[in-house]
């Protein structure tokens, strides 16, 4: 009970970080969401990798590059990368998975075709309980079939097309939550795509914007 009123304590202290990823982790720490033990052994070469991400440095890489393309999507959605204060680094060496999958989450995003609307996020969802990376997050995507339709009616045709997406290319796609995105973002973003199993898309960009209800 001690040591999740200090969680509890700590959480309300980083709300208001500069650093989103802050409040993130300190969330999921909490949470205490469980990695399946596969995943985290595959992660093992991740343990408090989080390197600070600069969108105004990767904004001025050549066009088509995956840092370019990450930024300008970043940009486009009003978003801020989950950067981790050096203050937190424990529970970042402790809890990997909530690490990655809070700092690699926008990325998903841009890699996977899935827009920022509820559409987007369950597409993002599905691929991540397709990788099996953790039992909480089926629970999650078990719930958000039923409650994203409600919540975003006009959205409904678009959450189980992506839905069914985002399990496809789980199954099909390599494992990315290990994945050092942070040291590809001078490459081509096709060559990333390709290279862990993802289709190409036309535009890195989304075709289609939703509006959140």
């Amino acid at each position: 009970m001690w040591n999740k009123l200090k969680q509890i304590k700590a959480l309300q202290a980083y709300k208001n970080s500069e650093n989103y990823g802050d409040f993130a982790i300190l969330k999921s720490d909490l949470l205490g969401a469980k990695v399946n033990p596969t995943v985290e052994a595959k992660l093992q070469h991740v343990v408090g990798y989080h390197p600070h991400i600069n969108l105004e440095e990767l904004s001025k890489y050549p066009q088509g590059t995956f840092g370019r393309e990450y930024a300008e999507h970043m940009r486009e959605n009003n978003l801020k990368p989950f950067n981790i204060s050096p203050e937190l680094e424990d529970i970042a060496r402790r809890n990997v998975f909530a690490l990655r999958y809070v700092v690699t989450h926008d990325i998903f995003h841009l890699l996977l075709g899935f827009d920022t609307s509820y559409a987007g996020e369950i597409g993002v969802l599905a691929f991540a309980a397709a990788q099996n990376y953790s039992k909480s997050l089926k629970i999650s995507l078990w719930l958000a079939k039923f409650l994203y339709p409600i919540i975003a009616p006009k959205q409904r045709q678009a959450i189980f097309a992506n839905l069914e997406k985002g399990l496809e290319l789980g199954k099909k796609a390599q494992f990315l939550l290990g994945y050092r995105f942070e040291e590809h973002w001078k490459e081509p973003i096709n060559e990333i795509i390709s290279r862990l199993g993802l289709p190409q898309i036309h535009n890195p960009q989304y075709s289609l914007t939703f509006i959140q209800f």
